[in-house]
Order: structure tokens, then sequence, then C-alpha cells
């Protein structure tokens, strides 16, 4: 989605998975098109992103690779959405720019026809090779900078390196603060929706670069201290998380103050409760049923 496109009053999301849940989003961009009377009318597709495994440039989380990055571009472009390369390692050096496999893969994304690709970046090294070698491509500055500190945050959305800046899920209720960007800064700003990370967590960086260092082949576990974390990603849990933004707040909330982009997390989750992201934010209620059963009845995907 072009930033010069932006609908007031419409939530563009930007959904996880564009490799690792092909299966899915084939069935359900289907739907998505060809019932459009099941979702609200209030939401589009901003982008789905994702990296395939075993890139050394990818960053956030290390996901499994299950469809060909040819067919999962083509998905994208057969129904105009702008796919996202995940490329938000933050231990990258000179000699990992040199890569094959990530280096191909921005070139497919490059000469797309119909709709802008982007990639998610961390690093400044990288940004600054790809802005010379693939100027065809935007760019969207990562949440693993873990930005909690608003004027940082605010210098980031001033870059025009940017077209759209993902804040640490902690600065989404810094409600007065956030009302002081212009709305050309608005326009930029992607909002994670549904983190279950504790409020609290102090180590939210070293978990990146432990997942940073994992892709470029480097054994690190990082061992998370938070409370429950033993118990892995839940949505119930992550409803009630301080920084969450559910459908009613999209509407009440961030539609009236000028907000449009909303990220959603589930990179490795499984297609089970990506499934649960799309219904909640995406479907209405009484056609919630109509896409599960669609879903649900596809003897192609495998949800559990």
């Amino acid at each position: 989605m072009s930033k010069d496109k932006t609908k007031r009053n419409t939530a563009y999301f930007h959904l996880p998975g564009l490799f690792e849940f092909y299966e899915l989003y084939r069935i359900f961009l289907s739907l998505f098109h060809e019932h459009r009377e099941y979702f609200y009318d209030w939401c589009e597709i901003g982008s789905i992103y994702g990296a395939p495994s075993d890139c050394i440039w990818g960053g956030g989380r290390v996901e499994d690779e299950t469809c060909d990055p040819s067919d999962a571009l083509a998905l994208m472009q057969k129904y105009g959405i702008s796919a996202r390369l995940t490329f938000s390692n933050s231990l990258l050096r000179k000699e990992h720019l040199s890569d094959k496999r990530c280096n191909t893969l921005c070139a497919l994304f490059s000469e797309s026809s119909r709709v802008q690709n982007g990639v998610i970046i961390h690093s400044e090294l990288l940004l600054d090779y790809l802005k010379e070698n693939y100027p065809k491509l935007y760019f969207i500055s990562s949440t693993t900078k873990v930005l909690t500190d608003f004027e940082a945050f605010r210098h980031e959305v001033e870059r025009d390196d940017f077209r759209y800046v993902v804040p640490d899920f902690r600065l989404n209720k810094q409600m007065d603060q956030l009302d002081t960007l212009t709305q050309i800064q608005k326009n930029k700003v992607e909002f994670l929706c549904n983190e279950c990370c504790w409020f609290g967590c102090k180590d939210r960086k070293a978990c990146y670069e432990a997942v940073s260092r994992k892709n470029l082949g480097e054994n690190r576990e990082h061992h998370c201290t938070a409370p429950e974390s033993e118990q892995g990603y839940c949505f119930s849990k992550a409803m009630q998380n301080p920084g969450f933004i559910g459908i009613e707040a999209i509407q009440n909330v961030y539609f009236p103050m000028g907000f449009s982009n909303f990220k959603i997390e589930g990179r490795g989750l499984g297609s089970a409760l990506i499934l649960e992201f799309l219904l909640y934010y995406m479907t209405k209620p009484q056609y919630q049923l109509h896409v599960r059963e669609e879903i649900y009845l596809d003897n192609m995907l495998d949800l559990f």
C-alpha cells in the first residue's frame, strides 16, 4: 500500500507469515475478495510479511519456509497486496551483504509489476546496501529496534528512509505524545497490536539479538525470565496486555486520531492461531463460522 493512498477511517492490517502460512492465505485471500461481505468494511490488507528459512538477513523470529518464494509473490500479486521481506537482523556485518539467497529474494521482489514490495529492516548497513542495489523496494523500520523513548521514535518517523515505522508496543497507548505527530507522520506509524510479551520486559532487545545470532548460525539461546513465559503465546493473554490494540480501540480511538496502520504478529505461532487473528480483527462475528468452515474443510491445509 502506497502512503499516498491511505484512506481515513480504514485499518490497513499488516499480516504475518508470507511464506510460512502460504496455504492459509491461499484460501483466506480468496474468501476476502470473493465474499467481501464477510469482513469489516473498515479494514484492508496493507501487506503480508515474512522471510523464508535459512535467510541470514532475517530477524525477529526464526520461521519455517513452506512454499516457494515465487509462489508466495505470485499470490500477493494476484490480489494486489504488498509483500514484505522481514530482514531485521540487527547484527549483520559487511561480509553478510553478498549472501546469494537474500540478494536473490530482493531481486525477485523488486521486479513486481502490480504493487510495490518492501523490506522490514533494522541494520543501517543493510539499509544503505538495499537503497543502492534495490531502489524499487520500500523500507519499514522494524520493531526489533525496541523504540521505547518517544523522541527517538519521533526521530525515526521523521527519516525519509522509511515509509513506515513500527514502534515498541509500549508506546501504543502514549496518546498525548502520539497526537503531537503531524498527519503525514501518523500515516507512517504502524502499531504492533497483539504482542504477548510482558509489558515490563527489559530483555526485549537481547531476545531479538539472540534470534539474529541464530539466523547467522550462532547457536546461542535466550532464556526469557518474564513471568509465565513458559506458557508461550496465548491470544487471551495478549488481550490483557496494557499495549494491546483491539478492534474497538482501532475504530474509536486510533481512527479519530488519524492512524491507519496496524501490524499483527504471529510468525512461528501456527496456522490455527493466525486464523483466530484474522477472525477477530477482520471478520464480522456472524460470518466467522463461515470462514472457519471454508478453511477447515480445505484438505490442503493442516491447521494443527
